[in-house]
C-alpha cells in the first residue's frame, strides 16, 4: 500500500464532461489510477448499479460485474503501463480484466465494452489535452460515455489510497480490440462508393491511437491516400492532438504539394484518441467541426437518402440547425458533453446524427459513441459522391443554407465560474455593440444577437473558461471574441 494522500490529492480526482484527466506524475499516478480502478469497480458490485434509474430509463442492456472490464489505452506516455495497472486491479478484486494487445483508439474499447458484453470498459487517454496529461475514460455497457451518475458514483467510492496489484499479468486476458472494431465500421460505410473513386485522401493521424486504421480501409479498396504523422510520439509532434486549424500546419503543407493532382483531394483529421474528427480541403481550407458536421449531414440526406432527428450540442452552429429545417428534420438540443448525445440516441433510437462543435460525431446503426475514423470515412465517401471538389461543396452549403464564420477563446482564469455566474445573474442588454434579442442557459450562457451568438461555459474538465462566438463575418466573430474576453478579465 502507498501512503495515505493530502486531502488535495484526494481531491484531485474529478471526473469532467468525459472522464478525469491530470498531468502525469503530478496528480496523474499509478496511486490514483489505481484508486479510480477500485472505485468503478466497487461501484460495478454495488447495489447502486443495478438500481440505477439510467438502465431503465433509457433501455440499455444491464451486464452484470461478471461480464468484467475492457481496458485500453492510447499512445502517450506510460499509457501501456497505467492500462496494466487498471487490469491488474480488476483481476485482483475477482472481476474479468480483457487488456487491449496494443493501442487502440476510444470508438474500439465502447465497441468491445458492448459487443463483449463487459460491466465496463476503461480507455487510459487524455485525448486532445497536452502530452504532459493523460487520463482515464469510463464507457457503459451500451458502447458510450458513462453519464454523470455513474461517475458520481465512483468519485463517492475512491479509496483513500491505491491497491497495490500483484505484478505478474496471470490471469488478464490480452484481446485483439482493433480487428472487431473495424470490421463493425466497414460495415457502415459504401465502399463500393468509394472504391475507384478519383479522390486523393490525406490522412493525418497527428500520432493518434487512430493511426493506420483510415488507411487500411483505403488499401483494401484500392483510393489514394497519403499517410501523415501517422507514427508513435508521445509529444505528438510538439502540439496537441486536437484537430484545431492552428495544430494542422502539416497537413495544408502536403495538401498543397498535392495540388497537381485532381481536386478532388480531401485531407480528414483524427485526435489523440481517435474519437474526434475534422478535415480540409484541396486548397489547404480548414473544415472545422461545424462545417464537418454539416458534409457528413448533407451526404447522409442527398446522398444516403437518410431521414430523422439530428442532436445538436448547445455550441453548435445555426448553419446545422437551418439545414435541419430545410431538411425538414427535427432537431435535438443537448448540452456539451457526449454523453448528452449517448443519452439521446439510446432513448430516441432513431437518430440521425449526432454531434457537437469539438469534432465529435456519431450516425444511426453505430454505437452511441463519437467516432473519427468512421467520419473520417464518412467525409472522404461524401468527397466521392460529388463531382466538386470539397471547398465548392463547402460554398455550395453556405449559397443554400446561410453563412457562418465561427471562433473560439479558451481563457486560463481562476475566476472563470464566477464569469458565468455574474452573466447568469445580470444578463446585459447589449454587449460588444450588439443587441442581447435573446438568452439561453441550457449549459453556460449564450447571449443571442439578430445575427450570432456568444456563449460562455466553464470548462468541466480544464482550468479554462470557454467563450465560442458565430456571426456572419470573421471580423465580427473576432471583434465579439475580444469583448468576451475583456469582460471575462474585468470581473
Amino acid at each position: 500500500m502507498g501512503r495515505a494522500p493530502e486531502a488535495s490529492e484526494r481531491e484531485s480526482v474529478r471526473f469532467g464532461t468525459d472522464g478525469w484527466r491530470a498531468i502525469i506524475a503530478e496528480d496523474y499516478t499509478f496511486d490514483n489510477v489505481g484508486r479510480v480502478a477500485a472505485g468503478l469497480v466497487d461501484y460495478l458490485r454495488s447495489p447502486t448499479r443495478e438500481r440505477n434509474l439510467i438502465y431503465r430509463e433509457w433501455g440499455s442492456p444491464f451486464h452484470p460485474a461478471s461480464g468484467g472490464v475492457i481496458i485500453g489505452h492510447d499512445t502517450r506516455f506510460l499509457s501501456r503501463e497505467f492500462a496494466v495497472h487498471v487490469a491488474r486491479v480488476v483481476r485482483d478484486a475477482g472481476l474479468p480484466a480483457i487488456l487491449c494487445d496494443r493501442f487502440v483508439s476510444t470508438p474500439a474499447v465502447s465497441y468491445a465494452t458492448k459487443a463483449r458484453g463487459a460491466a465496463a470498459g476503461v480507455m487510459i487517454t487524455s485525448s486532445h489535452n497536452p502530452p504532459i496529461y493523460n487520463g482515464f475514460k469510463i464507457k457503459s455497457e451500451y458502447g458510450g460515455s458513462a453519464p454523470g451518475a455513474v461517475t458520481d458514483e465512483v468519485e463517492a467510492r475512491l479509496p483513500d489510497v491505491g491497491p497495490d496489484p500483484e505484478r505478474s499479468d496471470d490471469g488478464i486476458e490480452t484481446a485483439d480490440l482493433v480487428s472487431p472494431y473495424m470490421t463493425m465500421v466497414r460495415e457502415q460505410i459504401d465502399l463500393d462508393r468509394l472504391a475507384g473513386s478519383p479522390i486523393h485522401v490525406v490522412i493525418d493521424s497527428m500520432h493518434g491511437s487512430a493511426q493506420g486504421l483510415v488507411a487500411g480501409v483505403f488499401d483494401d479498396i484500392g483510393v489514394e491516400y497519403t499517410q501523415i504523422r501517422g507514427t508513435v510520439d508521445v509529444t505528438f509532434g510538439g502540439t496537441n492532438p486536437e484537430p484545431l486549424e492552428k495544430n494542422l500546419a502539416p497537413l495544408r503543407e502536403t495538401i498543397v504539394g498535392l495540388r497537381g493532382l485532381d481536386r478532388r483531394v480531401i485531407g480528414v483529421v483524427t485526435d489523440g484518441d481517435g474519437d474526434r474528427a475534422s478535415a480540409m480541403d484541396e486548397l489547404g481550407g480548414f473544415i472545422g467541426g461545424h462545417r464537418t458536421y454539416a458534409l457528413i449531414l448533407q451526404h447522409l440526406v442527398e446522398n444516403r437518402g437518410w431521414t430523422g432527428p439530428i442532436v445538436v450540442a448547445f455550441n453548435l452552429s445555426d448553419l446545422i440547425r437551418r439545414m435541419a429545417k430545410a431538411y425538414g428534420l427535427p432537431t435535438i438540443e443537448i448540452p456539451i458533453g457526449f454523453r448528452w448525445a449517448a443519452e439521446q440516441i439510446l432513448t430516441q433510437g432513431d437518430v440521425l446524427m449526432a454531434g457537437e462543435e469539438s469534432g465529435s460525431y456519431t450516425v444511426r446503426g453505430h454505437i452511441p459513441e463519437r467516432d473519427g475514423v468512421l467520419c473520417s470515412l464518412l467525409l472522404a465517401e461524401a468527397a466521392a459522391s460529388s463531382k466538386l471538389p470539397p471547398s465548392e461543396i463547402i460554398a455550395n452549403l453556405h449559397r443554400r443554407f446561410g453563412p457562418q464564420e465561427y471562433g473560439r477563446t479558451d481563457l486560463i482564469i481562476e475566476t472563470r465560474k464566477e464569469v458565468v455566474d455574474h452573466l447568469l445573474g445580470s444578463p446585459p442588454a447589449m454587449f460588444g455593440g450588439h443587441e442581447v434579442i435573446a438568452v439561453e442557459t441550457l449549459d453556460g450562457i449564450k447571449l443571442r444577437f439578430e445575427n450570432g451568438w456568444l456563449l460562455f461555459r466553464a470548462s468541466g474538465t480544464e482550468p479554462k473558461l470557454r467563450m465560442y462566438c458565430e456571426m456572419e463575418t470573421t471580423a465580427a466573430v473576432g471583434e465579439m471574441l475580444a469583448a468576451a474576453e475583456a469582460y471575462a478579465r474585468g470581473v
